[in-house]
Order: structure tokens, then C-alpha cells, then sequence
């Protein structure tokens, strides 16, 4: 049995983060693995410092379809089995939005779900995303248990956003979005947040006007997510609300898994 530590962060722009001092804060991190999301750059445009920083091995699946969008990567201590990138269906390619490590005992998968605030038709590439993702993950979690972490970009109850009543039109907060979430936790997916924190008021991005942070006006829509096979595993799950840098913060897990 081992203790690993994990960090999901969507740091809208990885060469901004890195520019503010995102190297320091993975050195003093101790992750073992640390899930990015929105990274809006191709690995070909960092340097060899930025592309694996020190210590880590970074998997880097960037959006190919748009330059400077969405994207996804993985900096990991620990070499894993193997990596893979990207649902199975073509319709949710190119646009890098998942990164799988697979390890002797578990996966662990960092997401980053799509925005349906666009319009209609982004929001039904969500809800469709979703439904993709659902299945697939079922089907890998038959071989291992699995760590999921990312930007889920919905808020799943009242209490997961500062005014639910403003925003029960709004993607994100969607009656549909929301059912959905209640239909994957159905499934043995838990919340590792809501385990050790129940109440209102921790929230993973803030607006950034207004001085929406500063006054905690915000929504909690990055999760760590385990199979319940391993619910009992889960040491700590927190927001470290005070990492800046990003409209969003990291959120971290402790977790005793097999080596």
C-alpha cells in the first residue's frame, strides 16, 4: 500500500501558469501526478522545462481542431503501464479532453468536459460528450478501479454554486447537466469532495470580474470522482483555494492505493 497524492487544476493557459510560477508551486506540491486542464497550447510550442518539469514526465493532449483551446495533459513522478488519450468515438476527438494513466492496481484519468454556454448545439455536445464518457468509463472500470479528477464544467446541487436561483437557465446548472451527475454517482461514482465537506460555500472557480474570488461568489465544478470500490481508500480531498494564477483553483486527493 502506498499514500499517492493527485492535483486536477484547470489553469486556463499553461504558458500563463507557467509564467506566474506554476513550477514552484508542483515542486512544493509532492503530487504524484498532476491532471491539467484547458492548457490552450500544443506541447510543441513549450520548451523542454515547461513540456516535463523537473521531477515529472508530462503526456501532453492538446486541442488540434482550434490553436489555443481546451487541451489537456498529465505530469506524472511515476511511470505508468500506459497512457491513452481521447474517447473512443471520432466525434469527440481533437479536441483534448481526457488523458488516461494506467497503473498496476487503478486508472487515473483527468477529463475536461465541454462548455454548453455557447449555444444549442454546444450544449447538446456536451450532454452527448457525457453519455460517450459514461460508457466508456464503465467499460474500464470493469479491469481496475479508477481515479477520475477534471473540469466538469456543471455544479451538480444548490449548494455547489454562490445563487443557484440565478442560474437555473444557465449551462452548468442545468436541470439536464445536473441529471446527469446524479446518474453517474448512481452508478458507485463518488464525490471524494462532498466526504469530508458537506456544506455550502467551497466553490473551484470564480468569474473573473467583479471581484468574484475575493468575495467567494462562485461554483464548484471540478471534481475528483473514485469508483466505490476504492471510497475507502480516500484519505483527503480539498480546494487550495489560495493557489492563484487561474479563474479556477487546484483540487487535491490523498489516497491510499496498491502499490
Amino acid at each position: 500500500m502506498a499514500i499517492w497524492k493527485f492535483y486536477s487544476w484547470n489553469v486556463n493557459g499553461y504558458r500563463a501558469i507557467w509564467k506566474k510560477g506554476f513550477a514552484d508551486w508542483l515542486a512544493d506540491s509532492d503530487a504524484d501526478a498532476v491532471f491539467l486542464q484547458e492548457i490552450k497550447t500544443l506541447p510543441e510550442q513549450l520548451d523542454e522545462e515547461s513540456r516535463h518539469p523537473v521531477g515529472y514526465t508530462g503526456i501532453w493532449n492538446p486541442a488540434r481542431v482550434k490553436k489555443g483551446y481546451s487541451g489537456v495533459a498529465a505530469l506524472h513522478r511515476k511511470p505508468p503501464l500506459s497512457v491513452s488519450t481521447g474517447l473512443p468515438d471520432e466525434r469527440f476527438q481533437g479536441e483534448g479532453r481526457l488523458v488516461l494513466l494506467e497503473y498496476p492496481a487503478f486508472y487515473a484519468v483527468g477529463v475536461y468536459f465541454p462548455n454548453g454556454q455557447k449555444d444549442e448545439e454546444r450544449l447538446r455536445f456536451k450532454l452527448e460528450y457525457y453519455d460517450a464518457f459514461l460508457e466508456y468509463a464503465e467499460t474500464l472500470r470493469k479491469s481496475k478501479p479508477i481515479v477520475l479528477c477534471g473540469d466538469v464544467n456543471t455544479a451538480h446541487t444548490p449548494i455547489d454554486l454562490a445563487h443557484p436561483d440565478r442560474n437555473e437557465k444557465t449551462s452548468g446548472f442545468l436541470p439536464v447537466e445536473r441529471e446527469w451527475l446524479d446518474k453517474f454517482i448512481a452508478r458507485g461514482w463518488v464525490d471524494c469532495f462532498r466526504m469530508f465537506n458537506d456544506g455550502p460555500g467551497h466553490y473551484t472557480w470564480w468569474a473573473p470580474w467583479r471581484n468574484a474570488r475575493e468575495r467567494n461568489v462562485g461554483w464548484r465544478i471540478d471534481y475528483f470522482f473514485v469508483t466505490e470500490d476504492l471510497a475507502n481508500r480516500v484519505k483527503d480531498c480539498w480546494h487550495a483555494t489560495d493557489v492563484l494564477g487561474s479563474d479556477h483553483c487546484p483540487v487535491g486527493l490523498s489516497i491510499e492505493v496498491d502499490d
